[in-house]
């Protein structure tokens, strides 16, 4: 059995390593070796995942998937979580995350107490699996409750030209929903601005303090 360590984050401006140092402990005090490392930054509510996909295809039968938490693997809608797992399941890769310790269990279990572990690892995960989905949709329904408030003001235009002065509203929903953690991709999308734009407000942001 192979453990393979898998690293998300959802922006190239949040560190996806981030949680190595922890993976690594989690191995070491087991006396376990992590085989490969797989790191990619991309959202977790897309299947759009090349690194994940990569480890799944490179992985043996009864591999290990070693994760931070079950939302580094998936925000996904019920749907697309069931195609994921599918995949998981055919190559009987068992899923072990630092915050789920039941999952713990499979690594040293036994013929007959592994499938009792994975039957009832299989149903946490599909329940913090849902919790995740539902985080997610929460945060951007309440960074879609903020734009909406802050840009109610039907006087207030978005930034159309260079030179013309700064949107103070437009950057007060940017700063808002930053502060939030709402991704960077999201906030363009949402707001109608440039990477270029929200990385101003950021730097402002940290500048403050």
């Amino acid at each position: 059995m192979f453990i393979r360590a898998y690293l998300r984050a959802s922006t190239d401006k949040q560190n996806a390593d981030r949680a190595r140092t922890d993976l690594q402990a989690f191995a070491d005090e087991r006396g376990l070796v992590i085989a490969a490392w797989y790191v990619e930054n991309e959202s977790g509510a897309s299947l759009k995942r090349p690194e994940l996909f990569k480890l799944i295809e490179d992985a043996h039968e009864g591999d290990s998937l070693l994760i931070e938490q079950v939302d580094r693997l998936s925000r996904l809608n019920a749907a697309d979580w069931q195609t994921l797992r599918a995949k998981l399941a055919m190559k009987r890769i068992k899923v072990i995350a630092l915050d789920l310790p039941t999952s713990h269990m499979l690594l040293d279990a036994n013929d007959f107490t592994g499938r009792m572990f994975e039957a009832l690892n299989s149903m946490m995960l599909d329940m913090l699996a849902a919790i995740s989905r539902k985080d997610y949709e929460d945060r951007r329904r309440r960074a879609q409750q903020a734009i909406n408030s802050i840009m109610a003001d039907p006087t207030k235009r978005a930034e159309k030209y260079k030179g013309k002065p700064e949107d103070a509203r437009r950057h007060a929903t940017i700063r808002t929903l930053l502060i939030a953690k709402t991704p960077w991709s999201d906030i363009m999308r949402d707001v109608g601005c440039s990477r270029m734009t929200v990385a101003k407000v950021a730097r402002r942001l940290k500048e403050a303090g």
